[in-house]
């Protein structure tokens, strides 16, 4: 089965996430006291090419991408991604990644989340004579991960990022399954200037095709500034599904980090 949205929809989907975000978050907290600080971050960027670990959800062009993270500083996280194609400003993708810690010690962290829902966009082309046009459509998929996070201090951690999807929908991948391997490294240069080193060894699995891929990403921020650069490399190492022999982007973003008073 197959959705194809209009304008309206997609703007619903995210209100009402959002909202319900919002709410849960804002309700898990004020259990606890009558005011309650809620941690909002959130990062706008730019990139040259759009591109994903999952190769057939990668836009291949330039994309705007905005992260959310919203937390009472406690265990439970509401983190959304919208990405968009630069070029039309049509949606590629919408991700609501809900997190809990099950585990959060000083050294060691157990975090599982869901993906509800995750809304991968295609354009699928239609014949009406004499013009062939195009119109927007979306995949459904559930996944599910689960990250064990070991901690070295605040420049070094090490995590397992585990992540199962179900496809819903019958143009979807029916099982999809993605194992990392991740390394946290921040380098200071100089009194402001930090660079976030991000390496990566993961398997990926697409029902009855995988593969073993290498992944870094790089991030240069200032102290002083919320501006800063970043970028991916993504390397397939041995693998039988399509995708390029070598994917890599340049982003510049901007980030907003707020602290909220939620009062009762």
């Amino acid at each position: 089965m197959r959705f194809q949205l209009s304008k309206i929809g997609i703007e619903k989907i995210i209100l009402v996430v959002c909202f319900l975000g919002l709410v849960h978050i804002s309700n898990a907290q004020q259990s606890d006291s009558t005011n309650q600080m809620v941690n909002f971050k959130a990062t706008g960027s730019v990139t040259n090419n759009g591109f994903s670990f999952i190769p057939a959800f990668s836009l291949g062009k330039p994309a705007a991408i905005f992260n959310l993270n919203i937390n009472g500083g406690k265990r439970f996280s509401f983190e959304p991604e919208f990405r968009f194609a630069l070029q039309d400003g049509r949606p590629w993708s919408f991700i609501f990644i809900w997190r809990y810690k099950i585990i959060d010690q000083k050294r060691f962290q157990l975090t599982a989340g869901t993906h509800f829902p995750a809304v991968p966009f295609r354009v699928l082309a239609y014949e009406t004579s004499p013009q062939i046009k195009n119109t927007l459509a979306v995949s459904r998929v559930i996944p599910v991960e689960l990250t064990p996070n070991v901690i070295w201090g605040k420049r070094l951690s090490m995590s397992l990022f585990c992540l199962y999807a179900k496809g819903i929908s019958d143009d979807a991948v029916n099982h999809t399954s993605l194992i990392s391997l991740r390394i946290v490294l921040m380098i200071p240069l100089g009194e402001k200037l930090s660079l976030r080193i991000n390496p990566q060894l993961f398997h990926l699995k697409l029902d009855s095709k995988s593969g073993f891929y290498t992944a870094s990403n790089f991030t240069l921020s200032s102290s002083t500034s919320p501006f800063f650069i970043g970028s991916t490399v993504n390397v397939p190492l041995k693998t039988d599904i399509a995708g390029k022999p070598l994917d890599w982007n340049v982003s510049i973003g901007y980030t907003l980090d707020k602290k909220l008073v939620v009062k009762k």
